[in-house]
């Protein structure tokens, strides 16, 4: 139950980043953060697949937020 949780409050914050970059820089940088807690999250819940996706968005995002010509 605890996992499930996390899960919930890590996905949750990893959209609300999303739909807020267009905000400002630090919220790819957030939303980069939130990729690795959801990324976490499927790892711990048996979910690797989704662990691993997860994490190569947490690279895209960062590659975005070190590009200022994309934000």
């Amino acid at each position: 139950m605890a996992i499930t949780i996390y899960g919930v409050c890590a996905v949750t914050f990893m959209m609300v980043m999303y739909a807020l970059e267009n905000r400002g820089r630090g919220f790819i940088l957030a939303f980069a953060l939130g990729c690795i807690l959801s990324s976490i999250y499927g790892f711990l819940s048996g979910a690797w697949p989704f662990g691993v996706v997860e994490l190569i968005w947490s690279g895209v995002a960062l590659r975005r937020y070190q590009d200022p010509i994309s934000s």
